[in-house]
């Protein structure tokens, strides 16, 4: 079949390349001449494990094409996928449909034939059926079917996600659109996935359900980690404990600084606005919000207590801090809404210099001023007062701990990820901090 996918960020990328791997020819197209020219000449924009090969081994065949002008790969299309962004609009949380709404214009100019328009980008319930007047507007003489197909690809693992998805959710009560969709995703019966259909409205909602209940989960065992603090209890065990039953599942159960990324934050906030506007407001949603934004800016306090006494803050005044990772979670170069965007300004703020290493996350080097950003992990705890995980890389799990510490000015680690074991830490001498465990 022939794919059209508007938007070549991270899931109009990913998604492309996927389907140009199960045989499909996919085309590409972004505004942005710059990001085109780079994918043509094999430069991908963005970090994820495995997409660099995907991508080249399909434009090599034939089956993988990036344009800025969408007006033939649109003409021709079976499928014209809409993967642009979607961001909190600025002042009331609601997610910005400005570029969703601006595609389906273009697509309703540019299609020829029965076209089926599938939604990929994360938007919020009554979205398609905005896309169908717009397109009807347009076109009043146009054959299409309007889809939802969001996406549930976890950065760092987007190419298994897509290709062994849990499920593959399509929103249409379109006979015609359902059978392209079947036939898109056909390679997946191999691995059995399923297919869902239902509403448009329905699987609207799914996307938005879903990332606000991972959300809640990992929210629900920060606070956890808390009590764990003062009660002197570990918290990692509690999770083992009670991830251990079926009915709750070990996943996202990691205490840590709070979620972040590019779909937690802006998700779970636009679902709280649209339960709002419709007079059902979501108050556990609201609360995992307000938890996780007020968690994020209180983890620098944790740094300065480990300078102070019976776990007061202390001064942090000519200390150097170490930090070793500043993109959201392994894996990806992904910098929004992470939690080193809080931390590293609020250390700043308390007196300290910041000396950083994070092996992807370059765009840091723009939003975090005043840094001192290292080539390796080692160069970056070298002198240090302090050293603070943030990301757990995998490298930050393997250090050399003895070289570690003997390049510090004194061995005091916060461990914001809980990679490390308590009693091997203080077997070693460090003075060791974690979440939700006492310290050593």
């Amino acid at each position: 079949m022939r794919v059209a996918m508007i938007g070549s960020g991270y899931v109009g990328l990913v998604s492309g390349a996927c389907f140009a791997d199960f045989g499909h020819v996919v085309t590409c197209i972004d505004k942005d001449i710059g990001k085109i020219d780079r994918l043509n000449r094999g430069e991908i924009p963005i970090y994820e494990p495995g997409l660099d090969r995907l991508v080249e081994d399909n434009k090599t065949a034939g089956r993988l094409f990036f344009k800025e002008d969408a007006s033939e790969a649109v003409r021709d299309a079976d499928a014209v996928f809409i993967a642009v962004g979607t961001p909190s609009r600025r002042g009331d949380g609601y997610a910005d449909l400005s570029y969703v709404y601006a595609a389906a214009e273009e697509i309703a100019q540019l299609m020829q034939g029965f076209t089926v328009v599938v939604t990929k980008s994360t938007v919020p319930v009554g979205t398609g059926d905005e896309i169908e007047a717009i397109i009807r507007r347009v076109r009043p003489d146009a054959d299409f079917a309007v889809v939802s197909n969001p996406e549930f690809l976890r950065e760092g693992a987007a190419i298994s996600d897509f290709k062994r998805p849990d499920r593959v959710v399509i929103g249409t009560s379109d006979p015609r659109a359902e059978e392209v969709m079947r036939e898109l995703y056909r390679p997946l019966s191999l691995n059995e996935a399923p297919l869902m259909f239902t509403s448009r409205r329905t699987s609207e909602l799914i996307k938005y359900a879903a990332n606000a209940f991972l959300a809640m989960k990992i929210t629900f065992i920060n606070e956890i980690a808390d009590l764990c603090e003062r009660l002197d209890a570990d918290v990692q065990q509690v999770a083992r404990g009670i991830g251990l039953d079926n009915r709750i599942g070990s996943k996202f159960l990691n205490a840590g600084p709070g979620y972040g990324g590019s779909c937690f934050p802006k998700d779970t906030l636009a679902l709280v606005r649209t339960a709002q506007s419709a007079g059902a407001p979501l108050r556990l949603i609201e609360t995992t919000v307000a938890v996780n934004d007020a968690r994020k800016r209180a983890m620098a306090t944790r740094v300065s207590a480990a300078f102070g006494a019976d776990g007061l803050p202390g001064s942090l005044a000519g200390k150097t801090i170490g930090v070793l990772g500043l993109a959201f979670k392994p894996n990806t170069d992904d910098m929004r809404d992470a939690p080193s965007l809080d931390i590293v300004p609020a250390l700043q703020a308390m007196g300290a210099t910041v000396r950083a290493f994070d092996p992807e996350a370059h765009e840091a080097r723009q939003l975090l001023p005043d840094v001192q950003f290292t080539a390796s992990p080692y160069e970056a705890v070298e002198g240090a007062d302090a050293v603070v995980i943030i990301t757990e890389w995998d490298q930050f799990r393997a250090l050399d701990l003895e070289r570690v510490k003997g390049l510090m000015k004194s061995p005091t680690l916060i461990d914001l990820r809980n990679i490390y074991k308590t009693d091997a830490m203080a077997r070693l001498g460090f003075r060791y901090f974690s979440i939700g465990r006492a310290p050593c």
